[in-house]
């Protein structure tokens, strides 16, 4: 039962505010727009009846508004849009009438709010994506690259690609058309600035996992194989409250259960699509390092052990035999490798779940 007098619904966008005021007492419904300033818009807000509840979507606008508005003293929560409750057969769409119904819908009490990082969490995730974003470029660049120089009919075979020989080897190339060898020059000067840009990145992310908040998270969840230090502190970044979850709905948060829609005796299931997309990359990769025979940690895992305290070296070796133990069971049952890697990946997520919520 909501105790707001007043329930308002905000449709944020870059340009404009649509706001929408119900007052819980007399019924009467305000309309107004707004400019995204914060200062005008509790303004606004103020001059409503007492006390005043505000809701409004999670989107690209980030949660500026969200903060203006708590250190006004204003409540507010911001809507999870996935869980968002829309009349079937409503297909007027507008933003006078998505502020009116969250207005609605935060007056019955039926919103689902997403978590708010801190100023601090929110940017140790912008490093993280960012380091995802320099991650994809520089994939796209030297398949570029490569592709450039495969259409000329050359090929590298001295071994490992992208290494520091094959670095050689690409400065020795040249080409007798002046057009062709601009243009290789500038796929090669792409590469090696985006390799610059992510190498810069890794650097502060290794900084930051080890003197920050993140650290014992980072330390803790390295006992298992596939979590570097990158790895855990992106994971450690992008869900933030691992206690708000249990070994179970991790997997759905990160979107690493199927869809299904049964009936009957009929049951079918889907592919993953939703949940956090970075999130289930980091581990859908990490998910493969448990392939490989495990029977006690190697030299690099020895040195992340190292920094773990003992409760989570066995957590993490118990659960290092285990994932193994169930990549041989799909094996056996000869399941598609990609389809049991996301399996793989699903349980993974709940044992660094455990090792998140470990004492110590």
């Amino acid at each position: 039962m909501s105790i707001e007098r007043t329930s308002v619904g905000l449709d944020v966008h870059a340009l404009s505010v649509v706001a929408c005021a119900i007052d819980n007492e007399s019924g009467q419904v305000s309309r107004r727009r707004l400019c995204p300033d914060p200062v005008e818009i509790v303004g606004w807000l103020t001059g409503l009846a007492a006390p005043v509840r505000v809701a409004y979507e999670a989107g690209p606008t980030g949660f500026g508004l969200y903060r203006a508005l708590t250190a006004a003293g204003i409540d507010t929560v911001v809507v999870a849009p996935s869980k968002l409750q829309r009349p079937v057969g409503d297909r007027v769409k507008t933003d006078a009438r998505d502020a009116l119904h969250l207005a609605r819908l935060l007056r019955l009490g039926e919103i689902v709010a997403v978590r708010v990082p801190t100023v601090a969490q929110e940017a140790a995730r912008d490093l993280v994506r960012a380091r995802e974003d320099a991650r994809g470029d520089l994939m796209r660049s030297r398949h570029r690259l490569s592709k450039l120089l495969l259409r000329q009919g050359i090929v590298y075979s001295g071994g490992q690609a992208w290494t520091g020989a094959h670095e050689v080897w690409l400065r020795a190339q040249r080409f007798d058309q002046p057009p062709l060898q601009t243009a290789f020059g500038a796929d090669f000067e792409a590469m090696l600035l985006t390799k610059t840009r992510r190498d810069r990145l890794d650097a502060a992310i290794a900084e930051l996992a080890a003197t920050s908040e993140y650290t014992p998270l980072v330390r803790r969840r390295g006992c298992l194989r596939g979590i570097s230090t990158l790895t855990g502190f992106a994971l450690a970044a992008e869900i933030g409250d691992w206690h708000r979850f249990t070994g179970k709905t991790i997997g759905s948060y990160l979107g690493l259960v199927p869809t299904e829609y049964s009936s009957g005796s009929t049951r079918s299931q889907g592919s993953i699509k939703t949940g956090n997309g970075h999130a289930r990359r980091l581990l859908v990769e990490a998910a493969w390092h448990h392939r490989r025979t495990y029977r006690n940690p190697t030299t690099t895992m020895s040195a992340r052990w190292a920094l773990a305290p003992a409760a989570a070296r066995a957590r993490g070796h118990a659960g290092n035999h285990r994932l193994h133990h169930r990549w041989e069971q799909f094996t056996a049952h000869h399941k598609r490798p990609v389809i049991a890697n996301v399996a793989i990946a699903r349980e993974l997520a709940g044992w660094c779940w455990s090792l998140a919520v470990l004492d110590g």
